[in-house]
């Protein structure tokens, strides 16, 4: 996933990188330039570029997504999410899209998206709030940050090479509950912002917060609830919790 790139030849390059080692799935947010889909440098890659699918924002390429990686150097920035090295974060979408397979798991109900920034800025750190990680490629410290596209191909190269080695450290996995019950894994970005809208309106109800802090709020909640990494059940009860909490408010005080 791209997010406002601006030079067509780095969308361009990208497609060809995913062509490359077989993923299919491009999608760009807020492209800057609007000939990207002409591309000259997506060679061998002309149907996944025309097929790419362009949002208006993040929040809205990620809402099925519940693993989101951001990519990115440290050399100006301090992220509130893990960092994770390449050959761990290649582990870890391995790992969920092994569980996307298996036969106990209903189809696609994992679904993993790498974040790209700009090659202006990279990704900000509103951008990086969707992320559950941050990948770091190593490089030398005198050019820590690399070409849109080339960062693209060696983080798809990682990840489509020893697919059966999972021996690198993982992100923790939400844990499955006993109960038998279907729909019990990960909740996707969607979701979690469901849940960060409602603690956000109850924050608004008891004076914790302004609406002129909603923004900040939203920012950290979000790197909150995906820093938790809560399964379905978990955010079925939280949701549960917070509307109660937001019906009690509005009785006590003649709504209801």
């Amino acid at each position: 996933m791209l997010v406002s790139p601006r030079n067509p030849l780095n969308i361009g390059a990208a497609a060809r990188a995913m062509a490359n080692f077989g993923f299919q799935r491009l999608s760009i947010v807020a492209p800057f330039a609007v000939n990207w889909m002409e591309a000259k440098s997506a060679v061998g890659a002309p149907d996944l570029l025309r097929d790419a699918k362009v949002y208006e924002t993040l929040a809205e390429a990620l809402a099925h997504c519940t693993l989101v990686l951001g990519t990115g150097s440290l050399d100006r920035r301090r992220p509130a999410q893990e960092i994770l090295n390449l050959p761990d974060a290649a582990a870890q979408v391995r790992s969920v899209l092994a569980l996307r397979s298996a036969p106990s798991r209903e189809s696609g109900q994992s679904r993993v998206a790498l974040v790209f920034g700009s090659e202006k800025h990279g990704l900000t750190s509103d951008d990086l709030s969707w992320c559950h990680a941050l990948i770091v490629i190593e490089t030398c410290e005198a050019q820590p940050s690399m070409n849109l596209g080339q960062a693209v191909a060696v983080c798809l190269y990682e990840i489509s090479r020893n697919a059966s080695a999972e021996s690198a450290a993982r992100l923790p996995l939400p844990p499955q509950p006993d109960s038998g019950q279907p729909n019990s894994g990960q909740p996707n970005s969607e979701q979690l912002d469901r849940l960060a809208g409602l603690i956000e309106e109850t924050m608004e109800a008891v004076n914790y917060s302004t609406r002129g802090m909603r923004s900040a709020n939203g920012e950290a909640l979000r790197v909150l609830l995906r820093r938790l990494m809560p399964n379905e059940a978990d955010l079925r009860r939280m949701m549960g919790l917070f509307r109660r909490i937001l019906w009690q408010l509005a009785k006590r005080n003649g709504k209801v």
